[in-house]
């Protein structure tokens, strides 16, 4: 698979990142593994999770996704064969949340122990923490990076402003700083990282990994007007989108996946790829063949005119 360079500092990553959120929430453990082994065997060797999850699901409490990789890694020794990222900051119960030097000291470990491994390769903020300095939260990092346990450090969820104090605060104080960035980005969620986040991340040079790259599914074009499936409990998150705009958008990726003799998924991450700044978009997937639609989707060349199509399709509505 092509790889791409994680901001101007960071490692060489695959541009497609495999999102580890459903392991053991939507996808059993036993899926979970046998899923990663054809993963990995594809190509797909960059891997996001988070401590958090599947925290939200009933009788979980966080770091599931991790115990699983964390057995993976045991099972099948290619722990070097991945490029591991992880997330610290988001609620885990009884105080254990944000981004403290103590806190995420505390993390780190937890997260270490439960992925079975001495590193991290990207350690990212999931979510900003204005109560705690940046100073105070870089410089944790930073122990870690100089300690061998994290690799290299990234945010996620910031907003343009944030992004750009935190990267001056570590020029500023020789302390690590973040190499990338995971926004909220896709064809039917341009708004925010066009206007915000990227003018900052194109100034610092740093990479960008969106999530929910896929709109957690409605770019899938298994949505359409008045289908069946738009009916289900699983499309009641994303009513948001049904809507003229979002079943334009849905119109656009078939046209094009029809040329292209790709489907709809390939071509909204191929979209992706195009755009100024994006270094790998982060999609899940619960079957070995949503696994080889991701990793087509890396091969998947975009002429101009399609992605014209698709920008005017997906243009943002003025509010």
């Amino acid at each position: 698979m092509q790889t791409r360079k994680l901001g101007h500092n960071g490692p060489e990553v695959p541009v497609i990142c495999l999102g580890g959120n459903v392991f053991g929430w939507t996808v059993s453990e036993s899926d979970s593994l046998n899923q990663l082994d054809h993963a990995v065997s594809s190509g797909l060797t960059f891997i996001d999770t988070a401590d958090v999850y599947s925290r939200w699901a009933p009788g979980h409490q966080g770091g599931e996704s991790e115990t699983i990789l964390g057995k993976w890694f045991a099972r099948s020794g290619r722990r070097n064969s991945v490029i591991l990222a992880t997330k610290v900051g988001m609620e885990m119960g009884e105080g254990k949340k944000g981004l403290s030097a103590r806190y995420i000291s505390q993390a780190v470990d937890d997260s270490l122990r439960r992925l079975q491994t001495d590193y991290i390769d990207l350690y990212q903020a999931h979510t900003d923490d204005t109560e705690t300095p940046l100073e105070e939260t870089l410089g944790a990092f930073d122990k870690l990076v100089k300690a061998g346990k994290v690799r290299h450090i990234g945010a996620s969820n910031y907003s343009g402003a944030r992004l750009a104090a935190a990267i001056e605060t570590s020029r500023k104080n020789n302390l690590a700083e973040y190499v990338s960035l995971q926004p909220h980005y896709n064809l039917v969620e341009r708004q925010t990282f066009e206007s915000d986040l990227l003018p900052v991340v194109q100034k610092y040079q740093v990479g960008v990994i969106p999530y929910f790259s896929l709109a957690a599914g409605f770019l899938t074009g298994k949505y359409r007007r008045d289908a069946q499936d738009s009916q289900s409990p699983r499309a009641a998150g994303l009513k948001k989108y049904f809507n003229p705009h979002g079943y334009a958008v849905v119109d656009a990726l078939i046209d094009i996946a029809t040329q292209h003799n790709a489907t709809p998924s390939q071509v909204a991450l191929a979209w992706l790829l195009a755009q100024p700044g994006i270094t790998a978009p982060i999609a899940s997937a619960t079957s070995n063949k949503h696994l080889d639609d991701l990793a087509a989707a890396a091969n998947l060349k975009l002429d101009q005119a399609s992605i014209q199509h698709l920008n005017e399709a997906s243009a943002p509505v003025p509010a």
